[in-house]
């Protein structure tokens, strides 16, 4: 792949063939090193070739093999010219990240940690297929979810005004249409809410361990020792259902609309068809579920909390920080060669990073900046950052989402054999509650990159700003 080198931690991929606009990846030197090989660097110019793409084609450095989009990619297009791409959002619709913060010091809890980790456990349902957190949903709840997002959570009981608050796009993307989702999506996720399901999904509970910046953290309500937690999950058999169901139209109407792509699984009908305006309404409600889905579990975490260390909820003090997805497409207006225009922004495994004074955030943040948030592998830490103007102008407001996979998970499992990972991991000062030894395998420390030399990057580039580190000492997986 030819890269050039734009700064120190800004790569291009010049236009060239089908491409439509060039593609930038942000990297350190050492990761394009290993980076040259790599077919999502394939993906990225690929994903350029979109009709109404704009800007560039973008990828974060915690890039990865995706499907038809890199994990770690970003491609906005214009929204009345352009495509809507499944690829581009993926099977995990609004899969994302949470953090809640206490008023709990680490020196409290370490004593409690089994019977805390015990409680989370029993409390939120976690692994493949994983259901029952609280009693089933019929097809009219679920679509009343599918609407309301976490606004539903707020109704039955499951979130405070402040929670949605702190939640992009207030917990309810605008656009939804509950009946545009298959029965099918409907019966896979009627029993799932409030659970963690599978893959690289967990509930982390940590301490913060490192302050890079005092004023930032202030804001957020985050000091050092303090106890917090990480929700990591999304749209579980509903939104996976839902993926399915529209590539599968997507692909049979692109020779419709005239659409070449060079790999099948970019599959993509203009923003404008009504498989398209399908897609979309369907993909919001999808995405709806999710933000109810991490609502509920931190309610659960919350009771779980309260229930393993017989305190009472002024003294556990738990808050919201913010809620973030990292997989999804959204409408936004972005500066683009010098006038704003309003894009279909699609982030697959990337965070939105808006900067300071943005009117999408909420009141208390805007001075700051979006909270973005990064969990690296069970066995490190994860880190708090918040967005800067530059994204705004560079990067279509947009950051990393996580550490970024080294090993496929069948080559994580394979290396994993014969290990006693619990020690392991409890040699870290970690411990885990898992329903299988894969779930834990898949997701070891040497599966990922290190998450703190992905933050390095975007902080370099100057499109977040570092605000706290997190260092997980329970681990709730599937």
């Amino acid at each position: 792949m030819d890269l050039i080198k734009l700064s120190d931690y800004l790569w291009e991929i010049p236009k060239t063939g089908a491409m439509r606009v060039p593609g930038r990846v942000y990297a350190s030197a050492r990761m394009i090193e290993g980076m040259r090989e790599d077919p999502a660097l394939t993906q990225v110019a690929n994903v350029a070739c979109l009709p109404g793409i704009v800007g560039y084609s973008l990828a974060m450095p915690d890039i990865h093999w995706g499907y038809g989009f890199p994990i770690g990619g970003v491609a906005a297009v214009d929204a009345r010219e352009g495509v809507i791409s499944p690829g581009g959002v993926g099977y995990d619709i609004n899969c994302g990240v949470r953090l809640a913060r206490t008023r709990l010091h680490f020196n409290f809890v370490e004593p409690r940690i089994d019977r805390l980790a015990d409680a989370l456990f029993a409390r939120i349902p976690a692994g493949v297929g994983s259901w029952g957190a609280i009693p089933g949903l019929s097809i009219e709840q679920l679509k009343e979810v599918a609407g309301q997002g976490a606004n539903w959570a707020l109704r039955n009981g499951y979130a405070t005004e402040r929670d949605l608050e702190h939640t992009e796009e207030g917990g309810m993307l605008a656009g939804a249409d509950p009946d545009r989702i298959s029965e099918r999506a409907y019966q896979r996720g009627a029993k799932q809410l409030g659970t963690l399901g599978s893959g690289n999904h967990f509930l982390e509970v940590s301490r913060i361990d490192e302050i890079y910046d005092s004023k930032l953290a202030d804001a957020l309500g985050l000091e050092l020792g303090q106890v917090t937690v990480l929700i990591h999950s999304g749209s579980r058999g509903l939104g996976h259902q839902t993926c399915d169901d529209y590539l599968k139209l997507i692909v049979g109407a692109m020779a419709r609309y005239g659409i070449n792509l060079p790999d099948r699984q970019l599959a993509a009908v203009p923003i404008s068809a009504p498989e398209g305006q399908a897609y979309l309404g369907a993909m919001a409600a999808a995405a709806n579920f999710a933000w109810c889905n991490r609502q509920v579990m931190m309610h659960l975490a919350e009771q779980a909390f309260l229930d393993a260390l017989s305190i009472a909820p002024i003294e556990l003090g738990f808050e919201l920080v913010y809620d973030v997805c990292h997989n999804i497409a959204k409408f936004e207006e972005h500066s683009v060669d010098g006038r704003t225009r309003l894009v279909c922004v699609h982030r697959k495994g990337a965070t939105r990073a808006f900067g300071p004074g943005h009117p999408a955030l909420p009141q208390a943040l805007r001075p700051i900046g979006q909270p973005v948030l990064v969990p690296g592998d069970m066995g490190r830490y994860s880190f708090v950052l918040v967005g800067l103007e530059t994204a705004m102008r560079e990067t279509f407001g947009s950051s990393c989402h996580g550490a970024g996979r080294l090993m496929s998970r069948m080559k994580a499992k394979k290396e994993a054999g014969g290990r006693d990972l619990h020690a392991e991991l409890k040699a870290l000062g970690v411990t885990v509650r898992a329903h299988s030894r894969a779930g834990i395998a898949e997701e070891m420390p040497h599966a990922y990159k290190d998450v703190a030399e992905v933050v390095a990057v975007m902080e370099a580039a100057r499109v977040t700003r570092r605000v706290a580190r997190l260092k997980p000492f329970a681990v709730i997986k599937g």
